[in-house]
């Protein structure tokens, strides 16, 4: 393990999380994503975040990072079900807040989500997609230990195509074949 990355949490998320999601929310932190979304569209993600991390039929779950010492919630992360290529995978994602970008703490965060999407034991994989364009989410991804598997035309959001890196992880190994 790492120990020059820093100590997080990760907490589920739950409905006080809203300010953290807006404040997530601005020009440079959607840079990547679109943009900025509407009220209504916060709201309705915000709903979604506390539907996930409420499920427990391994559908996913989406967190907050907490930083320490500092105690302070400082981004989000998250993983959930995606059909990859007919193949049901686990994405993930995340979103630290610009203050506390460049120490290391997505980083530390995807580390630890990958390990409690393994222990859900319902995918094989866990992707990311970064823009090719996201130089801190690809070095992120390549720290956490993912594969680059290539390039990748997606849609993000619905309508608005973006040119992608498909990074993939191993959850668990791939199944014997019988003799």
């Amino acid at each position: 393990m790492d120990n020059t990355l820093p100590p997080v949490r990760l907490d589920p998320w739950a409905p006080q999380d809203l300010g953290l999601l807006r404040a997530l929310n601005t020009p440079e932190q959607m840079t990547h994503l679109g943009g900025p979304e509407t009220e209504e569209q916060i709201l309705a993600r915000h709903e979604r975040y506390v539907r996930l991390s409420a499920d427990r039929t391994g559908a996913g779950r989406m967190f907050r990072i907490t930083l320490f010492p500092e105690g302070g919630v400082v981004g989000s992360i998250g993983f959930w079900r995606h059909t990859r290529d007919g193949e049901q995978v686990y994405e993930t994602g995340w979103m630290v807040l610009p203050g506390f970008q460049g120490r290391g703490v997505a980083t530390a965060a995807t580390r630890v989500v990958t390990e409690r999407a393994r222990a859900e034991r319902a995918h094989r994989f866990l992707h990311a997609f970064p823009s090719t364009g996201n130089k801190p989410s690809n070095a992120v991804c390549r720290k956490a230990g993912f594969e680059l598997i290539g390039e990748r035309d997606v849609e993000y959001p619905p309508g608005r195509p973006v040119r992608c890196n498909d990074w993939r992880l191993a959850l668990r190994q791939a199944c014997p074949e019988g003799p």
